[in-house]
This record gives C-alpha cells, structure tokens and sequence, in this order.
C-alpha cells in the first residue's frame, strides 16, 4: 500500500516529459504476479527482521545479514528488481562464513525514498 501511494504522489507531481531522477523513483506495482507479491512480503519480513547491522552509504545503505541468509536475500533482490527497477542491488558474501552485505543504492535522490520505503526513519543507522 505505501508503495503505491509514493508511486501515485510521485507520478502525480512530475510534468508530462519530465527527465528529472526522481521521476524513476515510482514502483511498478504490476511487475509481480500475485504468488510474487505474497513471497516479495514474506521474504521481505525474514530478511529484514535478519538485519544485524545498517550503514549509510553515500549512494543508499547496506544492510549485513547473516551468513545463512544468501538465498533468501537473492529470492529477495530478485523480485524488488521487478517491482523497483531504479535500484542497484549488490551483495558481497565474505570467505570462510564471513558477512553477507546487501547494498541497496541509486542515483541522486534515492536515499529519502530507501529510508521511507524500508522504515529507517524509524530505526538507527550506523555509519
């Protein structure tokens, strides 16, 4: 639901032809099929109640999540891509067992849109 709101208010407030970054900033809520939506929610649900750490990034944020949680968060990345295209997506999994980084970043203006979208207004970030 929210991200159909920012959608809607973000399209809403661009002008016809407009080639502002911004204007990409606006999920495609049609990209997921139902069944992909429902497992978008749940793995969403897992993989951020998993975050062990935050940090702000000059571009978006990282997020480091256990080992164990490799395939989830590529089920995960897989099915946002769809949805949310404007996004850069990395993961970096350390040797021997070590962290698993997720980076979620993009172009000028993203990290106000990363903070609302993924709540952490609300919760602390380290840097």
């Amino acid at each position: 639901m929210r991200r159909t709101v920012i959608a809607l208010l973000l399209a809403a407030t661009m002008p016809a032809g407009s080639t502002d970054a911004k204007e990409q900033f606006a999920c495609n809520m049609r990209a997921l099929t139902r069944g992909e939506r429902a497992a978008h929610r749940k793995v969403s649900r897992v993989l951020f109640a998993a975050v062990e750490e935050k940090k702000e990034l000059p571009d978006g944020y990282a997020f480091r999540l256990p080992p164990g949680a490799l395939a989830a968060t590529a089920r995960w990345v897989s099915l946002e891509s769809k949805c949310c295209p404007f996004f850069t997506f990395g993961m970096e999994l350390g040797r021997n067992e070590g962290p698993l980084w997720l980076r979620i970043t993009g172009s000028d203006g993203i990290k106000p849109f990363i903070r609302s979208e993924f709540g952490l207004d609300a919760r602390p970030v380290n840097h």
